[in-house]
């Protein structure tokens, strides 16, 4: 492996030293499968460039597929050079991929843990270090209980020593009784503070950078209220249809696709109230208190406050049966009962087959009060907006007025910008699992979803899914791909004298 260079002591970009976190084997269920081979090994082979893994660490691929070690490896390493586009470095690699094992299993079977636990013990002995073990569950929802009942065999047994840790990917349950049953599960064999709920979004540079924006900027802070925001958009578009994911998506639909998790924790780092310092419990804390601080939605009520939509040509797609009513496309609008917030309406968006693939949080500030500037009667000054792009032009807008040079009193809207690349280079932006991992590896759970506040989600989700079920639903409205959405949701936030603000709008 790779000196530890200027990770192994003080880091000169920041004064802070860098921590190796403890060595430690990583256990990926459904090593096989798309994520392991486009997210998890990716992420672990830059950061093993980048010199942040210890020197022992190791991964274990479990499927039931059989492979040798070195045919696991080159598999592996065919799908990264896919990905990358470019040849990866061979030697790097080589060193890289003698920390990978493989070991073909069952989830079903009892006796392939039981193996697998001699196999980690072994590998564990002959490096001579503490058995902290990762389990990734890259698996099939659906499996999800039957490996954790599985694990909690073996992780009861008598350990050497070393500490265990599970990591479950989203959807985290299909409503509130199937999540309340899954956290059930885990903590028959996990503590909570063991148990890493993972979402994608939270490990993006861009959404962590919210906090950052609110609670190391003074000038944010005094303004981030009901008295100034008139109100606050969150949108995650995508260009892409459902593509191969007909069985989930249709069973999922985009609430409990996107909106449960995704836009749910959006909005707790855009609302939340300031932690007292940056550890998980003190952010998880804030968290909690503001998604329990949301209004709900009764399923009687749906028709007032969201709307719904399919993309025409859903019913065509693989898998989808051809009088299915599932939402490609869904607004919500959603308030905050509490001090900060009370009356600011949120207008949560998302949908399938839009125009543009973008994340993007907007905040619509009030208008002035009183227009001192001589200005035709029928104008009004636009108000000032703040945009956070999370993807894929990462950055921040500030539109504010300015006036337009040899006029009376002519103003025009104006930006001041702050984009990624510009600031800190190309390419300088780690995908979200290399962070979401190396927070695995020091046990830091700041970045990853509670117990409670995954109930609270469902507790506002699933009212709204049921009413869309019942004769209360707003109507299903179509929208052809390419576009914004149905036309319903533009007269929807009309309605409330507002509108939507798409893409490259906000600099306009």
């Amino acid at each position: 492996m790779k000196s530890p260079n200027l990770y192994n002591d003080i880091r000169p970009e920041t004064g802070f030293p860098f921590k190796f976190p403890d060595s430690s084997t990583m256990v990926i269920f459904g090593a096989s499968g798309d994520l392991t081979h486009r997210k998890l090994i990716p992420a672990l082979y830059n950061l093993y460039r980048k010199v942040r893994l210890p020197e022992s660490f190791c991964v274990v691929g479990f499927s039931r597929s059989v492979y040798t070690h070195d045919q696991f490896r080159q598999n592996l390493l065919s799908a990264a050079q896919d990905l990358a586009g470019e040849a990866i470095d061979q030697e790097d690699w080589q060193e890289f991929s003698k920390h990978i094992y493989y070991f073909p299993g069952d989830i079903n079977k009892a006796s392939d843990f039981k193996e697998l636990s001699g196999f980690l013990n072994n590998i564990e002995t002959g490096i001579n270090r503490p058995h902290n073990r990762i389990y990734y569950l890259a698996i099939s929802p659906e499996y999800y209980e039957d490996v954790i009942t599985q694990l909690g065999a073996i992780t009861t047994e008598k350990q050497i020593s070393g500490w265990n840790r599970i990591v479950i990917e989203k959807p985290f349950g299909q409503n509130l009784e199937t999540a309340t049953r899954l956290n059930q599960a885990l903590h028959t064999v996990f503590d909570e503070y063991q148990i890493y709920r993972i979402d994608h979004y939270l490990g993006k540079e861009t959404a962590q950078n919210i906090l950052f924006l609110r609670f190391a900027n003074t000038i944010f802070e005094p303004i981030w209220n009901r008295t100034y925001i008139d109100h606050v958009q969150i949108t995650v578009a995508e260009n892409l249809t459902i593509g191969h994911r007909g069985g989930y998506y249709d069973n999922a639909g985009v609430l409990r696709d996107i909106f449960q998790n995704h836009l749910i924790q959006l909005l707790a780092l855009m609302t939340m109230e300031p932690p007292s310092s940056f550890n998980a419990d003190a952010v998880r804390n804030e968290t909690y208190k503001v998604l329990s601080a949301v209004r709900p939605i009764k399923p009687e009520a749906v028709w007032e406050h969201t709307v719904r939509g399919q993309y025409r040509g859903y019913r065509q797609e693989k898998e989808i049966p051809p009088d299915s009513n599932t939402a490609t496309f869904g607004v919500v609008r959603l308030f905050i009962d509490n001090w900060r917030w009370q009356g600011v309406p949120f207008y949560l968006r998302s949908g399938k087959g839009l125009t543009e693939k973008c994340s993007q949080i907007i905040l619509e500030f009030n208008e002035p009060p009183h227009v001192m500037f001589p200005m035709p009667p029928d104008k009004q000054i636009p108000p000032n907006r703040l945009a956070l792009s999370i993807q894929p032009d990462e950055g921040i807008q500030l539109r504010f007025e300015a006036k337009v040079p040899d006029t009376v009193a002519e103003m025009r809207s104006v930006d001041m910008s702050f984009e990624y690349d510009a600031s800190f280079g190309k390419s300088i932006l780690p995908d979200a699992y290399e962070r979401l991992l190396m927070d695995v590896l020091h046990g830091d759970a700041s970045l990853f979803t509670r117990n409670d506040a995954i109930e609270l989600a469902w507790k506002f989700i699933d009212p709204i899914q049921r009413g869309w079920e019942s004769e209360f639903a707003p109507h299903l409205e179509l929208y052809e791909t390419g576009s914004w959405g149905p036309t319903e949701a533009a007269k929807f936030i009309a309605q409330d004298g507002r509108q939507w603000l798409n893409g490259q709008e906000t600099a306009e």
